[in-house]
């Protein structure tokens, strides 16, 4: 985890403890808020091993703050239940064992009224130590702060992806909302951006918060590329169901191909041929599929072997990160209500939608940047242990706090995986 002086949390400056209390608060009222359309029989649902239900995640994400914050440096802190250190630990073995993921939806106990009254019992705790806690101490506390409130805005969005499959797999699909945002914008021509070579600086550069995957800041050697001005719309991923793209192994990773014939894929997730339509399954509920919308819900594999078939490629994480770092932070996030990707619009200058909408996939592997060193103890779990069989997608998607977005961010999903909100930027060698 890298950590500005002055200590940052997206673009709000921690110069206080009231500060980081406020923003602390805001990001567990926003959690909250999230699940606020959720029934109780909602809280528990886990539709597959990778999804966690609900229940789980307000449960995990009050967990972090007790397991790193209070149970080390809060003197005489007592915590709310002492099988909750197994229940609701996701994977730190520092930590101790961990209760099987694919069971997180048989626990029908804690009830959610309990989870909640974990999360009171918690924050209130929190908040005696952020306004006790020793001077000297402070800046340390501080870092692990700024590390829960963005592991939280992590765990918001999971939560999303994870309510929309589990109601996807209802026969009934219903909404998570019925009041989302729509979009009457149409997709613009594809457009290409010329980006020059050479030895460009790429990760974190040290001002605000930060992953600690996201560093050391570092020189790449980039010949010249060119990147789509705007991710591939259904309409386009479309064209290549109709050629046979599911179809033709010569298109496809090996391992891609594999999973097709495992997995009997004919076309993105939550797409459904019915009545002489196709339709999508959205956080809204069903509804008809809009050919000018950003095709998402496609894994690595899907999105290398519809790049091969258009004759370019994916961008690598540094091509992405060069040509996004100059732009502002601006798209489709959480805020804006969609909680779907929408059209790009008219074209620009410049690419669009390089922020928010959909993380994109890169054909770079998760690995440590050159000089990276995972940090001491538990919280060095966080991230490099993952950095193997994983692939980088950058950008945010339309369920990603805008403040918790920027250019060094660096996603990672294995290659299979399409549940979350992923989609496809073409890339190219420029001649």
């Amino acid at each position: 985890m890298s950590v500005h002086p002055d200590v940052r949390a997206g673009d709000i400056v921690v110069a206080s403890r009231q500060a980081a209390l406020a923003r602390y608060r805001a990001v567990r009222l926003q959690s909250e808020a999230l699940c606020r359309p959720l029934t109780i029989e909602d809280y528990g649902v886990q539709s597959m091993a990778d999804v966690s239900p609900p229940k789980w995640h307000i449960a995990h994400m009050t967990w972090f703050f007790e397991t790193f914050l209070l149970k080390p440096e809060q003197p005489g802190y007592r915590p709310f239940h002492p099988a909750y250190e197994y229940l609701f630990n996701s994977y730190y073995n520092a930590v101790g064992p961990q209760y099987p993921r694919p069971e997180r939806g048989l626990l029908a106990r804690p009830t959610v009224a309990q989870v909640y009254a974990y999360r009171r019992h918690v924050d209130e705790a929190l908040a005696r130590l952020v306004e006790r806690a020793p001077a000297a101490v402070w800046p340390r506390l501080a870092a692990l702060l700024l590390l829960g409130i963005n592991h939280e805005q992590q765990h918001q969005e999971l939560l999303l992806y994870d309510v929309k499959h589990n109601f996807a797999h209802n026969p009934l699909k219903p909404a998570y909302r019925h009041d989302l945002a729509r979009s009457n914008a149409e997709a613009d021509g594809t457009g290409w951006h010329f980006f020059a070579g050479g030895v460009h600086a790429v990760g974190h550069g040290g001002e605000g918060f930060a992953f600690d995957n996201e560093g050391p800041r570092h020189e790449v050697l980039l010949g010249d590329f060119r990147l789509a001005g705007r991710l591939i719309t259904n309409g386009e991923f479309f064209a290549f169901i109709e050629d046979g793209g599911y179809a033709r192994p010569e298109l496809w990773l090996s391992d891609g191909w594999a999973t097709v014939q495992r997995e009997g894929w004919r076309a993105p997730l939550y797409w459904e041929a019915r009545e002489g339509a196709w339709r999508i399954m959205t956080l809204g509920g069903e509804r008809e599929l809009n050919w000018d919308e950003p095709v998402c819900h496609v894994s690595y594999y899907e999105a290398d072997a519809f790049a091969r078939w258009r004759g370019q490629r994916l961008p690598t994480e540094e091509e992405w990160e060069g040509a996004a770092e100059p732009l502002p932070r601006e798209g489709n996030f959480v805020e804006a209500d969609y909680l779907h990707p929408v059209p790009a619009g008219p074209g620009a200058r410049r690419p669009a939608q390089m922020f928010g909408d959909l993380w994109e996939w890169t054909r770079s592997p998760y690995v440590p940047y050159r000089g990276y060193r995972a940090p001491a103890g538990a919280v060095g779990e966080y991230n490099g242990k993952f950095m193997s069989n994983q692939m980088v997608l950058r950008g945010g998607s339309c369920a990603s706090p805008k403040d918790h977005i920027r250019a060094s961010y660096r996603n990672f999903f294995y290659p299979h995986q399409r549940w979350m909100f992923a989609g496809i930027r073409l890339a190219e060698d420029a001649p």
